[in-house]
């Protein structure tokens, strides 16, 4: 039996708020770049979005949703912006040992965009 790797998935697509997980997108590029030890800076490209590590659990995206519409309206005028500002620093870092991430058995990488990206767009940077 073949099994294939799906380099990244949706997570989850609410009315505001695309998930993307790009965990495995990430193992990859750090197994290729030859590093062994030191840390991952996941960053991502648009401006209206954010990297973060969370469990892959359905009941957290409809409660950061709801969260979300509390905070700032969805008629609000730049409310992206707004949003990204409100949820802190966009970038995850994140340790690595023996070319691994040292992440908890069910934690994910997740791109959480607010604009319907049709592919993540997310950079990489290691420190080792």
């Amino acid at each position: 039996m073949t099994s294939v790797e799906v380099p990244y998935s949706i997570a989850s697509a609410l009315p505001s708020l695309t998930v993307l997980d790009i965990t495995n997108d990430v193992r990859h590029e750090l197994r290729d770049s030859g590093y062994e030890d030191g840390i991952a800076y996941i960053s991502p490209v648009d401006d209206v979005a954010l990297v973060r590590v969370q469990e892959r659990e359905s009941g957290f995206f409809t409660d950061l949703e709801d969260l979300l519409t509390r905070l700032v309206p969805q008629d609000e005028r730049d409310r992206e912006r707004q949003l990204c500002m409100l949820l802190g620093p966009r970038t995850e870092q994140i340790p690595f040992a023996d070319g691994e991430l040292c992440l908890g058995q069910w934690q994910r990488i997740l791109l959480l965009g607010f604009d319907r990206p049709a592919q993540p767009r997310w950079e990489l940077t290691l420190l080792g």
